[in-house]
């Protein structure tokens, strides 16, 4: 059998084996089943630490008995919380393992849950876990993440601004692309992604005095960004950003 090397080093089974990798922690953001799925995948080779909020935890361990593999790994997975953004004095995450250095916190966004929620644990969730972003800091500097972005809180300009990298929502160049090209029925907002483009978008709410580098990730194959010779591709790459590639990396 032949076994397809990754392009990645970093990312490689260790020596001597095929059934390892170097993945040892991993964070959530929301509950979207792309974000989840790989976990299932991931506990067939090693152990691993999950760091979500609360309510992420409450979804795969209620929602979906699929999830439940993930305690019964061997070992099982572990599972520690992320504070929100107002508890940011807080020393460690947490996790006594992980050295004071490394801070990392949620920080609500203002979306929704995932349509495959039942109501009444929806009801129970707190709405500010639903949609996160991730500020880490390490050795004075920071990371803000925020793969998805509805853009219904604010408070995500305030972390763009103080960050020295920012990895944000690319999903969609206007609101209306996957309606207009035939691939769906709901606008970029209504999946809770905020465009780059029109009033109110990214590229219009992006904080200009922001020092730190912008990057967008998580872009869907219908975003015309991805097409180096386009007008939008060198519109974004005018306003600041970069486009985040495979294999992409950052030194802080």
């Amino acid at each position: 059998m032949r076994t397809q090397i990754l392009a990645e080093p970093e990312l490689r089974p260790f020596p001597n084996t095929t059934s390892s990798t170097p993945i040892y922690d991993v964070y959530l953001c929301g509950a979207d089943v792309d974000s989840l799925m790989g976990l299932l995948h991931l506990r067939e080779f090693q152990t691993f630490k999950i760091f979500a909020a609360s309510s992420i935890r409450r979804i795969l361990s209620e929602e979906n008995a699929m999830f439940r593999v993930l305690a019964r790994a061997n070992p099982p997975v572990q599972w520690f919380p992320i504070p929100l953004s107002s508890e940011l004095r807080q020393e460690t995450n947490g996790n006594s393992e992980i050295s004071p250095e490394l801070k990392v916190v949620a920080v609500p966004l203002g979306g929704e849950y995932p349509d495959y929620i039942g109501e009444k644990l929806r009801r129970e969730l707190p709405a500010q876990e639903a949609v996160v972003g991730l500020a880490i800091e390490y050795r004075g500097k920071r990371l803000f993440m925020a793969p998805t972005l509805p853009g219904r809180n604010p408070e995500w300009k305030k972390w763009a601004e103080s960050s020295d990298l920012v990895l944000i929502d690319g999903t969609f160049w206007s609101d209306d692309e996957l309606v207009r090209l035939g691939r769906g029925k709901k606008t970029a907002r209504a999946m809770g992604h905020l465009p780059l483009i029109g009033p109110g978008g990214l590229l219009d709410q992006y904080p200009r005095r922001a020092p730190g580098r912008k990057v967008l990730i998580h872009i869907n194959n219908t975003n015309p960004i991805l097409d180096e010779d386009s007008a939008e591709h060198r519109a974004v790459l005018a306003s600041g950003f970069e486009i985040a590639y495979d294999g992409m990396e950052f030194s802080l």
